[in-house]
Protein backbone atom coordinates (compact mmCIF):
# COMPACT_ATOMS: atom_id res chain seq x y z
CA UNK A 1 0.00 0.00 0.00
CA UNK A 2 1.48 3.34 -1.04
CA UNK A 3 2.19 6.22 1.28
CA UNK A 4 -0.67 8.27 -0.17
CA UNK A 5 -3.22 5.43 0.29
CA UNK A 6 -2.12 4.88 3.89
CA UNK A 7 -2.67 8.56 4.77
CA UNK A 8 -6.07 8.47 3.13
CA UNK A 9 -7.08 5.39 5.11
CA UNK A 10 -5.78 6.95 8.32
CA UNK A 11 -7.86 10.10 7.74
CA UNK A 12 -10.94 7.96 7.04
CA UNK A 13 -10.53 5.96 10.27
CA UNK A 14 -9.93 9.11 12.32
CA UNK A 15 -12.94 10.77 10.71
CA UNK A 16 -15.16 7.81 11.61
CA UNK A 17 -13.92 7.78 15.21
CA UNK A 18 -14.49 11.54 15.45
CA UNK A 19 -18.07 11.12 14.24
CA UNK A 20 -18.67 8.34 16.79
CA UNK A 21 -17.13 10.48 19.52
CA UNK A 22 -19.35 13.42 18.64
CA UNK A 23 -22.43 11.16 18.54
CA UNK A 24 -21.53 9.73 21.95
CA UNK A 25 -21.09 13.21 23.45
CA UNK A 26 -24.41 14.33 21.96
CA UNK A 27 -26.29 11.26 23.30
CA UNK A 28 -24.70 11.62 26.73
CA UNK A 29 -25.59 15.31 26.83
CA UNK A 30 -29.18 14.58 25.73
CA UNK A 31 -29.49 11.86 28.37
CA UNK A 32 -28.22 14.13 31.16
CA UNK A 33 -30.51 16.93 29.96
CA UNK A 34 -33.51 14.56 29.93
CA UNK A 35 -32.72 13.28 33.43
CA UNK A 36 -32.26 16.79 34.79
CA UNK A 37 -35.41 18.05 33.06
CA UNK A 38 -37.49 15.12 34.31
CA UNK A 39 -36.05 15.45 37.79
CA UNK A 40 -36.68 19.17 37.83
CA UNK A 41 -40.24 18.61 36.61
CA UNK A 42 -40.91 15.98 39.30
CA UNK A 43 -39.47 18.28 41.97
CA UNK A 44 -41.42 21.22 40.57
CA UNK A 45 -44.66 19.28 40.85
CA UNK A 46 -44.13 19.11 44.60
CA UNK A 47 -43.86 22.89 44.97
CA UNK A 48 -46.73 25.42 45.09
CA UNK A 49 -45.63 26.69 41.67
CA UNK A 50 -45.81 23.17 40.26
CA UNK A 51 -49.28 22.62 41.67
CA UNK A 52 -50.39 25.95 40.27
CA UNK A 53 -49.05 25.00 36.82
CA UNK A 54 -50.85 21.64 36.98
CA UNK A 55 -54.11 23.31 37.99
CA UNK A 56 -53.62 25.81 35.17
CA UNK A 57 -53.24 22.93 32.71
CA UNK A 58 -56.49 21.36 33.95
CA UNK A 59 -58.19 24.74 33.62
CA UNK A 60 -56.91 25.42 30.09
CA UNK A 61 -57.50 21.89 28.74
CA UNK A 62 -60.28 20.40 30.89
CA UNK A 63 -60.67 16.63 30.67
CA UNK A 64 -64.44 16.23 30.97
CA UNK A 65 -64.06 12.47 31.41
CA UNK A 66 -62.39 13.12 34.78
CA UNK A 67 -65.50 14.66 36.32
CA UNK A 68 -68.91 13.12 37.05
CA UNK A 69 -71.93 14.38 35.12
CA UNK A 70 -75.41 13.47 33.91
CA UNK A 71 -77.15 14.92 30.85
CA UNK A 72 -74.15 17.22 30.27
CA UNK A 73 -74.47 18.69 33.78
CA UNK A 74 -72.41 18.43 36.94
CA UNK A 75 -74.44 19.19 40.06
CA UNK A 76 -72.67 20.38 43.20
CA UNK A 77 -74.38 20.86 46.57
CA UNK A 78 -73.13 23.95 48.40
CA UNK A 79 -73.68 24.02 52.15
CA UNK A 80 -72.80 26.93 54.42
CA UNK A 81 -72.39 26.25 58.14
CA UNK A 82 -71.93 28.71 60.98
CA UNK A 83 -68.68 27.14 62.23
CA UNK A 84 -66.96 27.27 65.59
CA UNK A 85 -68.09 29.90 68.07
CA UNK A 86 -71.78 29.48 67.31
CA UNK A 87 -74.39 27.62 69.31
CA UNK A 88 -75.08 25.24 66.40
CA UNK A 89 -71.84 25.15 64.35
CA UNK A 90 -72.86 22.27 62.06
CA UNK A 91 -76.31 23.46 61.03
CA UNK A 92 -76.24 24.42 57.34
CA UNK A 93 -78.55 27.38 56.83
CA UNK A 94 -77.22 27.88 53.29
CA UNK A 95 -78.26 25.08 50.92
CA UNK A 96 -77.75 25.60 47.18
CA UNK A 97 -77.60 23.22 44.24
CA UNK A 98 -75.02 24.59 41.79
CA UNK A 99 -75.50 23.05 38.34
CA UNK A 100 -72.98 23.56 35.48
CA UNK A 101 -73.35 22.55 31.83
CA UNK A 102 -70.09 20.98 30.63
CA UNK A 103 -69.91 22.29 27.08
CA UNK A 104 -67.27 24.66 25.74
CA UNK A 105 -69.68 26.57 23.51
CA UNK A 106 -72.81 26.31 25.64
CA UNK A 107 -71.75 26.60 29.24
CA UNK A 108 -74.43 27.63 31.70
CA UNK A 109 -74.84 27.85 35.46
CA UNK A 110 -78.06 27.37 37.39
CA UNK A 111 -78.21 27.96 41.14
CA UNK A 112 -81.22 26.61 43.03
CA UNK A 113 -81.65 27.54 46.70
CA UNK A 114 -83.42 25.10 49.00
CA UNK A 115 -85.25 26.41 52.12
CA UNK A 116 -83.47 25.29 55.27
CA UNK A 117 -86.82 24.57 57.01
CA UNK A 118 -87.93 21.73 54.70
CA UNK A 119 -89.16 18.90 56.93
CA UNK A 120 -87.87 15.37 56.39
CA UNK A 121 -90.21 12.87 57.98
CA UNK A 122 -87.84 9.89 57.73
CA UNK A 123 -85.16 11.77 59.66
CA UNK A 124 -87.66 13.65 61.84
CA UNK A 125 -85.58 16.75 61.29
CA UNK A 126 -85.27 19.81 59.06
CA UNK A 127 -83.05 19.98 55.99
CA UNK A 128 -80.50 22.28 57.63
CA UNK A 129 -79.64 19.57 60.18
CA UNK A 130 -78.98 16.74 57.71
CA UNK A 131 -75.23 17.42 57.53
CA UNK A 132 -75.09 17.49 61.34
CA UNK A 133 -76.82 14.10 61.71
CA UNK A 134 -74.63 12.57 59.01
CA UNK A 135 -71.51 13.67 60.88
CA UNK A 136 -72.92 12.24 64.11
CA UNK A 137 -73.15 8.84 62.46
CA UNK A 138 -69.58 8.89 61.16
CA UNK A 139 -66.91 11.36 60.11
CA UNK A 140 -67.50 12.36 56.50
CA UNK A 141 -71.07 11.09 56.66
CA UNK A 142 -72.44 14.63 56.52
CA UNK A 143 -71.61 15.05 52.83
CA UNK A 144 -73.02 11.63 51.93
CA UNK A 145 -76.32 12.09 53.77
CA UNK A 146 -76.79 15.67 52.55
CA UNK A 147 -76.25 14.69 48.90
CA UNK A 148 -78.60 11.71 49.02
CA UNK A 149 -81.29 13.75 50.79
CA UNK A 150 -81.19 16.60 48.27
CA UNK A 151 -81.25 14.05 45.45
CA UNK A 152 -84.56 12.70 46.81
CA UNK A 153 -86.04 16.20 46.95
CA UNK A 154 -84.75 17.52 43.62
CA UNK A 155 -84.95 14.34 41.56
CA UNK A 156 -81.51 14.86 39.97
CA UNK A 157 -78.13 13.35 40.89
CA UNK A 158 -75.88 15.37 43.18
CA UNK A 159 -72.36 14.53 42.07
CA UNK A 160 -70.30 16.49 44.60
CA UNK A 161 -70.71 18.59 47.72
CA UNK A 162 -68.91 21.55 49.25
CA UNK A 163 -69.29 22.63 52.88
CA UNK A 164 -68.19 26.19 53.62
CA UNK A 165 -67.30 27.34 57.11
CA UNK A 166 -68.48 30.94 57.22
CA UNK A 167 -65.69 31.92 59.61
CA UNK A 168 -63.17 31.21 56.84
CA UNK A 169 -65.51 32.43 54.13
CA UNK A 170 -65.06 35.94 55.47
CA UNK A 171 -61.28 35.64 55.08
CA UNK A 172 -61.58 34.60 51.43
CA UNK A 173 -63.60 37.72 50.61
CA UNK A 174 -61.03 39.86 52.42
CA UNK A 175 -58.17 38.18 50.49
CA UNK A 176 -59.96 39.19 47.29
CA UNK A 177 -60.17 42.74 48.70
CA UNK A 178 -63.96 42.61 48.83
CA UNK A 179 -66.70 41.97 46.30
CA UNK A 180 -69.44 43.98 44.61
CA UNK A 181 -72.91 42.60 45.34
CA UNK A 182 -76.14 43.51 43.59
CA UNK A 183 -78.67 44.22 46.36
CA UNK A 184 -82.10 43.68 44.84
CA UNK A 185 -84.12 45.50 47.51
CA UNK A 186 -83.30 47.82 50.44
CA UNK A 187 -83.90 46.42 53.93
CA UNK A 188 -83.11 47.07 57.58
CA UNK A 189 -82.61 44.41 60.24
CA UNK A 190 -82.89 45.72 63.82
CA UNK A 191 -82.35 42.29 65.34
CA UNK A 192 -79.08 41.09 63.90
CA UNK A 193 -77.43 38.97 66.64
CA UNK A 194 -74.02 39.99 67.95
CA UNK A 195 -71.72 36.98 68.22
CA UNK A 196 -70.67 36.30 71.80
CA UNK A 197 -73.62 38.12 73.37
CA UNK A 198 -76.18 35.35 73.00
CA UNK A 199 -76.50 34.94 76.80
CA UNK A 200 -75.88 38.55 77.87
CA UNK A 201 -78.51 39.65 80.41
CA UNK A 202 -78.20 43.28 79.22
CA UNK A 203 -78.39 44.69 82.79
CA UNK A 204 -81.95 43.52 83.17
CA UNK A 205 -83.27 44.93 79.87
CA UNK A 206 -86.39 42.81 79.16
CA UNK A 207 -85.87 43.21 75.40
CA UNK A 208 -82.22 42.11 75.59
CA UNK A 209 -81.31 44.96 73.23
CA UNK A 210 -77.58 44.60 73.85
CA UNK A 211 -77.62 41.25 72.06
CA UNK A 212 -78.49 42.85 68.73
CA UNK A 213 -77.30 45.49 66.29
CA UNK A 214 -79.01 47.24 63.41
CA UNK A 215 -77.76 46.59 59.89
CA UNK A 216 -79.00 48.26 56.71
CA UNK A 217 -78.50 47.62 53.01
CA UNK A 218 -79.54 49.89 50.16
CA UNK A 219 -80.78 48.68 46.79
CA UNK A 220 -78.14 48.69 44.08
CA UNK A 221 -74.56 47.56 43.61
CA UNK A 222 -72.57 47.65 46.87
CA UNK A 223 -68.97 46.93 47.82
CA UNK A 224 -68.75 44.48 50.75
CA UNK A 225 -65.83 43.23 52.79
CA UNK A 226 -65.99 39.82 54.48
CA UNK A 227 -67.75 41.00 57.63
CA UNK A 228 -70.40 42.98 55.73
CA UNK A 229 -71.02 40.12 53.29
CA UNK A 230 -71.67 37.69 56.13
CA UNK A 231 -74.19 40.04 57.69
CA UNK A 232 -75.89 40.42 54.32
CA UNK A 233 -76.46 36.67 53.89
CA UNK A 234 -77.21 35.89 57.54
CA UNK A 235 -79.84 38.56 58.12
CA UNK A 236 -83.26 37.04 58.77
CA UNK A 237 -85.36 39.94 60.12
CA UNK A 238 -86.85 43.01 58.46
CA UNK A 239 -89.78 45.38 58.85
CA UNK A 240 -90.45 44.50 55.22
CA UNK A 241 -91.90 41.03 55.79
CA UNK A 242 -90.92 39.90 52.30
CA UNK A 243 -87.24 40.56 53.10
CA UNK A 244 -87.45 38.76 56.44
CA UNK A 245 -88.19 35.36 54.95
CA UNK A 246 -85.88 32.45 54.23
CA UNK A 247 -86.77 32.79 50.55
CA UNK A 248 -85.37 36.35 50.53
CA UNK A 249 -82.34 35.17 52.46
CA UNK A 250 -81.72 32.46 49.88
CA UNK A 251 -81.80 35.07 47.11
CA UNK A 252 -79.21 37.14 48.97
CA UNK A 253 -76.97 34.10 49.35
CA UNK A 254 -77.14 33.51 45.61
CA UNK A 255 -76.30 37.17 44.95
CA UNK A 256 -73.18 36.88 47.10
CA UNK A 257 -72.05 33.64 45.44
CA UNK A 258 -72.49 35.31 42.05
CA UNK A 259 -70.40 38.28 43.25
CA UNK A 260 -67.61 35.98 44.47
CA UNK A 261 -67.68 34.05 41.21
CA UNK A 262 -67.44 37.28 39.20
CA UNK A 263 -64.50 38.50 41.28
CA UNK A 264 -62.60 35.20 41.08
CA UNK A 265 -62.99 35.07 37.31
CA UNK A 266 -62.20 38.74 36.75
CA UNK A 267 -59.12 39.96 34.89
CA UNK A 268 -57.97 41.54 38.16
CA UNK A 269 -57.72 38.14 39.87
CA UNK A 270 -56.63 35.98 36.93
CA UNK A 271 -53.64 38.25 36.23
CA UNK A 272 -52.45 38.01 39.85
CA UNK A 273 -51.48 34.34 40.34
CA UNK A 274 -49.99 34.97 43.79
CA UNK A 275 -53.25 36.41 45.12
CA UNK A 276 -55.26 33.69 43.37
CA UNK A 277 -53.04 31.03 44.94
CA UNK A 278 -53.63 32.50 48.42
CA UNK A 279 -57.38 32.41 47.84
CA UNK A 280 -57.06 28.80 46.65
CA UNK A 281 -55.11 27.84 49.78
CA UNK A 282 -57.56 29.58 52.09
CA UNK A 283 -60.44 27.92 50.28
CA UNK A 284 -58.93 24.46 50.70
CA UNK A 285 -58.35 25.17 54.40
CA UNK A 286 -61.95 26.16 55.12
CA UNK A 287 -63.79 23.86 52.72
CA UNK A 288 -64.81 20.24 53.12
CA UNK A 289 -65.48 18.62 49.76
CA UNK A 290 -65.30 15.40 47.77
CA UNK A 291 -63.98 17.29 44.72
CA UNK A 292 -60.30 16.74 43.93
CA UNK A 293 -58.08 19.71 43.01
CA UNK A 294 -58.08 18.49 39.40
CA UNK A 295 -61.89 18.37 39.33
CA UNK A 296 -62.11 21.84 40.88
CA UNK A 297 -59.92 23.22 38.09
CA UNK A 298 -61.94 21.45 35.38
CA UNK A 299 -65.22 22.67 36.85
CA UNK A 300 -63.68 26.13 37.21
CA UNK A 301 -63.07 26.29 33.46
CA UNK A 302 -66.74 25.69 32.65
CA UNK A 303 -67.82 28.13 35.34
CA UNK A 304 -65.52 30.67 33.70
CA UNK A 305 -67.06 29.95 30.30
CA UNK A 306 -70.54 30.48 31.78
CA UNK A 307 -69.69 33.67 33.68
CA UNK A 308 -72.13 35.67 31.54
CA UNK A 309 -74.80 32.98 31.59
CA UNK A 310 -75.64 32.34 35.24
CA UNK A 311 -79.22 31.93 36.43
CA UNK A 312 -80.56 31.94 39.98
CA UNK A 313 -83.72 30.17 41.11
CA UNK A 314 -85.59 30.07 44.42
CA UNK A 315 -88.19 27.49 45.38
CA UNK A 316 -91.66 28.66 44.33
CA UNK A 317 -93.49 29.33 47.58
CA UNK A 318 -96.65 27.73 46.23
CA UNK A 319 -94.93 24.32 46.14
CA UNK A 320 -94.44 24.34 49.92
CA UNK A 321 -96.77 24.79 52.84
CA UNK A 322 -96.22 25.69 56.47
CA UNK A 323 -96.51 22.60 58.62
CA UNK A 324 -98.69 22.77 61.72
CA UNK A 325 -96.93 23.38 65.02
CA UNK A 326 -97.40 19.94 66.48
CA UNK A 327 -95.55 17.03 67.99
CA UNK A 328 -95.32 15.48 64.53
CA UNK A 329 -92.92 18.27 63.59
CA UNK A 330 -91.42 18.60 67.08
CA UNK A 331 -93.23 21.93 67.41
CA UNK A 332 -90.79 23.49 64.97
CA UNK A 333 -91.37 25.98 62.15
CA UNK A 334 -91.20 23.64 59.16
CA UNK A 335 -92.15 23.42 55.49
CA UNK A 336 -93.55 20.41 53.67
CA UNK A 337 -94.58 19.81 50.02
CA UNK A 338 -98.09 20.92 49.05
CA UNK A 339 -98.49 17.68 47.08
CA UNK A 340 -98.37 15.66 50.32
CA UNK A 341 -95.95 14.33 52.89
CA UNK A 342 -92.63 13.47 51.22
CA UNK A 343 -94.25 13.85 47.79
CA UNK A 344 -91.65 15.84 45.88
CA UNK A 345 -93.06 15.16 42.42
CA UNK A 346 -94.15 18.77 41.79
CA UNK A 347 -90.81 20.10 43.01
CA UNK A 348 -88.94 17.63 40.78
CA UNK A 349 -91.03 18.62 37.76
CA UNK A 350 -90.14 22.27 38.41
CA UNK A 351 -86.44 21.38 38.72
CA UNK A 352 -86.52 19.48 35.43
CA UNK A 353 -88.05 22.49 33.66
CA UNK A 354 -85.37 24.91 34.80
CA UNK A 355 -82.52 22.50 34.04
CA UNK A 356 -83.68 21.66 30.50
Amino acid sequence: MGKYSFKKLKRKILSRHLWLARLSVFMATAFVFAVLTLGTYELLKLTPLGKYIKLGKNFISPAVSEIKSANRRTNVLILGKAGEGHTAPDLTDTIIMFSVILEENKSQIDMVSLPRDIWLSDLEAKLNSVYYWGEKRQEGGGLVLAKSTVEQIMGVPIHYAVVLDFNGFKEIINLMEGVEVQVQKSFTDDLFPIQGKENDLCDGDPNYSCRYETIKFEEGRQYMDGETALKFVRSRHSEDLAEGTDFARSARQQALIKAIQDKLLSREMLTQPRKLWKVWQQGNAMVETDLTDQQKAILGRFIYNARENANTHSFPEDLLKLASLSGEFKNLYALSPVAGEDDWSEVQAWVQRILE
